[in-house]
């Protein structure tokens, strides 16, 4: 059995605000594990622990309980070295050129000069800002920004990335160019984690969601699967329908020429089409539509309550 690049057992963290230092509880006993190779996404709204746990992975903070290892290692400090990070906001130095932030992430990862000189055109071309090498920091955009970002994430070619909202700031060709980037690294036998509110981008690219509520892990969902099997409705589209129909509560849009009708089961469905034929309508179509992943984190945030 292989090892999980990342694996957190039974990790607690909490927290202390306010003048009267009230406990706020970060992480709740979260266990997780990411297989090697794979794209896992991590979901949750705002304060639900998804940067937290990523700064424990990291060593920026210590957990009040549980264990980390990477690779099967303690989470110690030789281990990171194979780990690259993107926080959600970034901080540069902004008088330093791309080139120059790339040297001195590189110095800090312990390259030497030749590495580094090889290295680093080679990002600014993956990244689209060979253009913008000699340019410096402040003069770029958002999105330029979260491009630097990644390429320094990828400066020492890390085994595991870690990604905190790597889409953010990102018209839709940077999140195109974004999406490419992390699948490359999987295709390149890299591990990727990473946070996002854009749910679309979590079903084009991972291998599984991790959905994480107030420190809790609530579901981990495989992606693949859930798209091909869970069936949100079926839908009906018909030309007509008969007068006075038991149906009417059922449409969803309507036009001159066509009728959309939506009803929860194949069963029900089935009986629909058979009435409206019967009647002298015509079904244009008929099909199940199936969860996206935007309706199946909603579901899982009432389930809860």
């Amino acid at each position: 059995m292989s090892t999980a690049a990342i694996s957190i057992s039974g990790v607690s963290k909490t927290y202390r605000t306010g003048f009267w230092g009230k406990k706020f509880v970060a992480l709740d006993a979260l266990s997780l594990s990411v297989e090697k190779g794979e794209i896992l996404g991590y979901l949750g709204p705002n304060g639900a622990g998804k940067t937290t746990t990523f700064k424990v992975l990291l060593d920026l903070i210590r957990p009040d309980s549980g264990t980390l290892s990477i690779f099967g290692d303690p989470a110690d400090q030789k281990a990171r070295e194979r780990v690259g990070y993107l926080p959600e906001n970034p901080y540069f130095y902004m008088y330093l050129t791309a080139e120059e932030t790339l040297h001195f992430h590189g110095r800090l990862r312990g390259m030497k000069g030749e590495a580094r000189k090889k290295r680093i055109p080679e990002l600014l071309h993956l990244v689209g800002l060979e253009h913008a090498k000699s340019r410096s920091l402040k003069k770029f955009s958002r999105g330029m920004l979260q491009r630097i970002g990644i390429a320094q994430a990828l400066v020492n070619n890390p085994d595991i990335l870690i990604l905190d909202e790597p889409m953010s700031g990102l018209d839709p060709n940077g999140r195109k160019q974004m999406r490419d980037i992390i699948l490359g690294c999987r295709d390149q036998g890299k591990t990727v984690i990473f946070s996002s509110h854009i749910l679309s981008d979590v079903e084009i690219m991972c291998d599984r969601a991790a959905i994480i509520r107030q420190g809790k892990l609530q579901e981990i969902v495989q992606v693949s699967e859930m798209l091909d099997n869970k069936v949100a409705h079926w839908e009906i589209t018909c030309s007509s329908l008969p007068e006075n129909s038991p149906y009417e509560d059922c449409i969803v849009h309507k036009t001159k020429n066509q009728i959309l009708l939506k009803t929860n089961g194949e069963v029900e469905a089935k009986k629909m089409i058979q009435k409206i034929e019967e009647s002298g309508g015509r079904v244009l179509s008929f099909g199940p539509q199936r969860v996206n992943l935007e309706e199946f984190y909603n579901q899982s945030g009432k389930e809860e309550k």
